[in-house]
């Protein structure tokens, strides 16, 4: 472990409000079904509690980042648009600016680092996008992407540090309590964080009572942390769930995970590894590490959750064939 990343002043961003995210519900909805809220008897049983899935899985790219990159690449100027945006990714939001950046008409640019999942990858190249592999990992492949950004003028899209992707993808739980408002619980996966932050802004302005729980590898601590010290803090990466792999605290999303995040769990990459099994078995869909994190959160806390509403936040669902024989064959 390391220590403090970056020392913090002001705020550089402006924090995300629910008016935001109402504003990205508006902007999206051409462009994006709502996602299925299920209940899954098997998983209600397995935790003890009722339980319910938002299956983000069943997006476009098959992630819940896309809502983020829609409000965002909708909303850039001419001036940004012509000189087209660069992003750093391990998949799931390079898919999301590539998905963007079709719809638009915008190049992109998806900086990710050397042996990323190989389905994120074909997704993003397929969907227009020219991929950029350099670094051993997520942060090298920021590094990179920044440099590149100064040095060729593109628009830098960061993944976390950006309001226009925090209110959009903010719209997957304004999405559930509009159908539901009874929900006690909502427990979202957080690698960089702008799921769980924009999942706090919407739960505490529309139902202040509602627990947003998050959860992180314990093999990779950075967000966790950062959200525990309150300060922005470096760790070490040894996790396989991609999504939750980030070796630094973000800004944006830590100042409102220090405010409005009720708890934050870690588990191991078994627990993870075992949830995925389970959530595929229970809700016969696929499921990818990140997004059966969640899950692993729930059986951990089952004690803590008896009696309450809980909504599971199954972030994604791409997995590659080799990834998934290895959970099943365990």
């Amino acid at each position: 472990m390391t220590g403090p990343a970056e020392a913090l002043g002001e705020s550089r961003w402006p924090i995300p409000t629910l008016d935001d995210v109402r504003a990205a519900q508006r902007v999206i909805a051409p462009y994006l079904l709502r996602t299925p809220l299920h209940a899954h008897a098997g998983l209600t049983e397995l935790v003890g509690t009722e339980v319910l899935v938002k299956h983000e899985n069943h997006l476009p790219t098959g992630a819940f980042k896309v809502r983020g990159g829609i409000n965002l690449v909708s909303q850039l100027s001419d001036d940004e648009r012509r000189r087209g945006v660069i992003t750093a990714s391990t998949g799931n939001h390079g898919q999301s600016i590539a998905f963007a950046g079709r719809t638009f008409g915008v190049s992109v640019r998806v900086c990710v680092p050397r042996g990323a999942n190989e389905v994120k990858l074909r997704a993003i190249e397929a969907l227009g996008a020219e991929l950029v592999v350099h670094g051993a990992d997520f942060d090298e492949a920021r590094e990179n992407c920044e440099r590149l950004a100064r040095e060729h003028g593109y628009r830098y899209v960061h993944s976390g540090n950006e309001p226009l992707l925090i209110a959009g993808v903010g719209t997957h739980t304004l999405e559930i309590l509009e159908r539901d408002e009874d929900v006690d619980v909502i427990v979202v996966p957080i690698g960089g964080g702008s799921g769980a932050a924009g999942a706090c802004i919407v739960a505490k302005a529309m139902r202040p009572g509602c627990l947003v729980i998050g959860v992180q590898s314990e093999a990779a601590q950075a967000a966790f942390r950062s959200w525990q010290t309150r300060s922005l803090l470096e760790d070490t990466i040894a996790t396989t769930a991609e999504g939750l792999a980030t070796r630094v605290g973000f800004e944006l999303p830590q100042r409102i995970l220090w405010d409005l995040l009720d708890d934050f769990v870690l588990v191991s990459d078994d627990e993870i590894r075992g949830a995925m099994r389970l959530m595929i078995e229970h809700t016969r869909n696929l499921v990818e590490a990140a997004g059966a994190a969640p899950l692993a959160a729930a059986l951990r806390l089952r004690e803590r959750l008896a009696g309450r509403r809980v909504v599971l936040i199954c972030s994604g669902g791409n997995v590659t064939i080799d990834q998934l024989r290895a959970v099943l064959e365990v």
